[in-house]
């Protein structure tokens, strides 16, 4: 996961989303014309569940896919492809295919896997050889938001061995607003490393104005392979990470000039799920790396 391939991959995503309301904007004009549009999807209710903040008043649902349908809901998520984007992580290829994105069951389901033969992936960062097919997608240019509770219920591939990476994370809108990743901020709520299959490491991403020991947390002890909840709930002060309601990780960050707090942390970002496969440590093994290999998502759900 490199600066570059991030920045072009949000600023495609919100490229093509763009054009993708444009054209609905178009579209709707000539099929309702004199009623002002259609009308309005209903409000998102985050599994008709309340939540409530600290001070004892409830947090207001804002986004929210339960994953009951047979097809992904693209009014609220983009597929990353590769060849659109020039984002890989590791020797996987992003595609928009049924065999790595899917739903059903009550799941997202993003898969990585092995094709029957070598293929060329198509990238505007540079086209390469590959073997591996892999799913993700993200909100970008859907919905995004600055400050909130993010949750999302997950369970991640049963693995035991190098070579898969999973990752629960947010982006933000601008990735290069406050400068090159990580100095526009990122927010890894959860991401599984198989190598460390009794755990799951989030991470919160920025140029600090010294050493901060509390970005992450390598102890956070849980079965990867069952549904968990997710969670990371970030104020204009703090980012708290939380694991089935048991804190993690809080972080209060603090900015290197010339950013002051909350910057870089002051701007929407988007929600991206994404199955990959491992590199540096982590790394993926045809020999040894069990494929196909799937994260599972039975919701996504977000409140301000």
């Amino acid at each position: 996961m490199t600066p570059l391939t991030r920045s072009a991959l949000r600023s495609l995503l919100c490229l093509g989303a763009l054009a993708a309301v444009n054209l609905a904007v178009v579209t709707h004009a000539s099929a309702f014309p004199g009623r002002g549009g259609p009308p309005k999807p209903p409000a998102p209710t985050c599994g008709s569940t309340t939540i409530y903040k600290a001070n004892g008043t409830a947090w207001t649902c804002t986004f929210d896919d339960e994953f009951n349908g047979t097809s992904l809901d693209t009014s609220k998520w983009v597929p990353v492809v590769t060849a659109n984007t020039g984002y890989h992580s590791g020797a996987e290829c992003f595609v928009n295919s049924p065999n790595n994105i899917s739903e059903s069951g009550g799941f997202l389901n993003l898969t990585a896997r092995a094709e029957a033969s070598p293929f060329t992936c198509s990238s505007p960062a540079g086209s390469y050889t590959t073997q591996y097919t892999s799913g993700s997608v993200t909100s970008g240019g859907k919905f995004s938001q600055t400050y909130g509770r993010f949750e999302v219920r997950a369970a991640f591939p049963a693995a035991t061995v190098a070579g898969l990476q999973s990752s629960l994370w947010l982006y933000p809108n601008n990735g290069t607003k406050y400068g090159a990743w990580p100095a526009s901020g990122e927010i890894d709520i959860a991401e599984f490393y198989s190598q460390y299959p009794d755990r799951v490491i989030p991470y919160i991403h920025y140029v600090p104005a010294a050493p901060d020991p509390n970005v992450t947390n390598n102890a956070c002890y849980i079965t990867p392979t069952a549904l968990h909840s997710y969670a990371v709930e970030w104020s204009t002060s703090s980012m708290t990470v939380s694991f089935d309601g048991t804190v993690c990780l809080t972080d209060t960050w603090n900015p290197a000039a010339p950013l002051v707090s909350p910057q870089p942390f002051d701007q929407p970002f988007y929600v991206a799920l994404t199955q990959a496969l491992g590199i540096t440590g982590n790394a993926f093994s045809p020999d040894t790396t069990p494929l196909p290999a799937t994260t599972q998502i039975d919701y996504v759900r977000v409140w301000k």
